[in-house]
């Protein structure tokens, strides 16, 4: 089968690979009819995530037509539609017992070496390194599931692929992003990042009745589609962030923040300079200019939701000013099965419309040059579908 593969740091490769088989009675294999690019997958693209290695398969945003399964899987059968969830989880944990699925404490097999890194046994997740268990990607043709009897969510027959594909991650993490926001009746928030995450999370953020919500970016086209969406927009290239929203919040600050951006923000000035060089030599393993910024302008006994991965160690962190402030923070991966079937069926009844964020459908092949675009923000790139088996001829949505 053809998947896209890493091979070192902005090196991607569709290439050859041996098709996946049932390994274990609760395994699924998954023909796969639709696969997206994200923010996070830039992360491995730019090798600022550790545990990569050459020839892993991308890739955790997918669905398709399952075409096999294990005896002990009797939720879904050969034939069925479903998106899987980014989060591998075994369903019977005590963490998957608390709803906490993205930090199951069995699907990861590299629990040693995770526990080594991190501090603790990290959870298991599709195409996102041999820290978190070295799964195989969904940027493919074909795609084995571990634990499918508790993860893939059916589907409708019928409805297009688009509307339901991001319930497999961006969707929910802008949901859970929303919700750990605390939205008040009256509330202001400010979302940092207006990428496909932040996009979505204007729609759940107005769906939890947020009164304004303020989105912050430099990219033109971005900040134009959060405007589409209902937000007010800030451009960094055009004023001072800090500034901004005290004025725009009458000297208080926003209710609530929320961090789309993650461990590779660019910020300004010399501190950002000096993250992007410890960062180059491996001294800190994230730019934490976003979080600065919210915990200097959220308004005091504010919010702070952190949906942007993070992965290590961060330098000049004011946690003096969060104390004094007495900011609360919410944050993690998100427990995508904790909110696929409630999404599932707000966009089937269109109160919520995540495939508006889609700017590029493209072939698997098309990959590495998509990598590319959406790293280096061109060509108008928000969100890239690929369809395997899709000739090479993008097509670029209205």
């Amino acid at each position: 089968m053809r998947a896209l593969c890493w091979h070192a740091q902005k090196d991607v490769r569709v290439e050859t690979v041996p098709e996946p088989r049932i390994l274990n009675p609760r395994d699924a294999v998954i023909k796969v009819t639709s696969t997206a690019i994200c923010g996070s997958d830039l992360h491995l693209f730019n090798n600022v995530f550790p545990g990569m290695m050459k020839g892993d398969i991308l890739g955790h945003e997918f669905m398709g037509e399952v075409m096999e399964v294990g005896p002990s899987v009797k939720n879904i059968k050969p034939g069925d539609r479903v998106v899987v969830p980014f989060d591998i989880s075994c369903g019977g944990c005590f963490f998957c017992k608390k709803q906490l699925f993205s930090c199951c404490d069995n699907a990861n097999p590299a629990q040693v070496e995770s526990e080594k890194m991190f501090g603790y046994p990290a959870g298991a997740a599709f195409g996102y390194s041999h820290l978190t268990g070295g799964y195989a990607g969904g940027q493919s043709e074909y795609v084995r599931v571990p634990f499918a009897d508790v993860g893939p969510l059916k589907v409708p027959q019928g409805i297009d692929d688009d509307k339901v594909l991001f319930l497999s991650d961006i969707m929910p993490t802008a949901w859970m992003g929303a919700e750990n926001c605390e939205v008040e009746a009256g509330d202001t928030v400010a979302v940092w990042g207006a990428g496909p995450v932040g996009l979505l999370a204007i729609q759940a953020l107005k769906a939890m009745g947020a009164e304004r919500i303020i989105v912050i970016d430099r990219v033109v086209e971005r900040l134009a589609l959060a405007r589409q969406s209902g937000a007010q927009t800030l451009n960094t290239d055009d004023a001072d962030v800090y500034e901004t929203l005290y004025d725009m919040t009458g000297g208080r600050g926003p209710d609530a923040c929320l961090d789309a951006v993650g461990m590779e923000a660019h910020g300004t000035g010399v501190i950002a300079a000096l993250d992007r060089l410890k960062q180059a030599v491996g001294v800190e393993q994230d730019r934490p200019a976003v979080l600065r910024q919210m915990v200097r302008c959220a308004r005091k006994g504010g919010r702070i939701s952190i949906l942007g991965v993070y992965a290590g160690m961060i330098d000049t962190w004011p946690m003096g000013v969060a104390f004094a402030k007495g900011i609360q923070f919410k944050m993690g991966q998100c427990h995508v099965q904790r909110y696929q079937d409630r999404l599932l069926d707000m966009v089937l009844e269109g109160k919520l419309r995540p495939e508006i964020i889609i700017s590029h459908r493209l072939s698997l092949e098309d990959g590495p040059d998509a990598y590319k675009n959406f790293n280096e923000k061109k060509d108008g790139c928000v969100k890239v579908v690929m369809k395997p088996g899709m000739s090479r001829t993008r097509v670029v949505a209205a």
